[in-house]
């Protein structure tokens, strides 16, 4: 972050609670004119502090409400086994989110199904035609307590 000066980090912090502000809005939040934030927030998109800008949709109102955390263990790792699994799964669209994690369980994603009897179905015929599966945990959630989508202001 050594490149990165106070007017980068409001310019990241307004566009992280708003990805649609206008280049004039976002200009008078830092107190800058609108030419120089356009150049700076090029710059910041093309050095990847900015990766994209996204809508968040509501999974519920989607039909996709029932949320799962799924922990897998395969049977071995290997540079190929885990190539080929990761493969798999970023062409799953219930995947939401796949992490390579440490511990007990290999990998971490994150599902959203509409309901149980679909997920039930999705375990059996989807993650479960994948080999290189040993043993998989399911974590249901009931509520969501906090998502930010996004890094925590204090941390930029």
């Amino acid at each position: 972050m050594d490149t990165l000066d106070k007017t980068d980090i409001l310019i990241l912090k307004a566009l992280q609670e708003n990805g649609r502000i206008t280049v004039k809005d976002l200009a008078l939040k830092v107190h800058l004119s609108p030419t120089p934030v356009f150049e700076r927030m090029h710059r910041l998109e093309k050095e990847g502090y900015i990766q994209r800008y996204t809508a968040v949709l509501s999974p519920s109102k989607l039909g996709r409400g029932f949320v799962v955390f799924c922990s897998v263990k395969l049977r071995r790792m290997g540079k190929e086994i885990a190539h080929d699994f990761v493969s798999r799964v970023k062409g799953i669209p219930e995947v939401a989110e796949c992490y390579n994690i440490s511990g007990d369980s290999d990998y971490l994603l994150k599902i959203y199904a509409p309901d149980m009897k679909y997920y039930n179905d999705f375990l059996i015929n989807t993650l479960g035609t994948i080999d290189s599966l040993g043993s998989i945990q399911s974590w249901f959630v009931m509520d969501e307590i906090k998502n930010s989508y996004g890094l925590p202001e204090s941390l930029l």
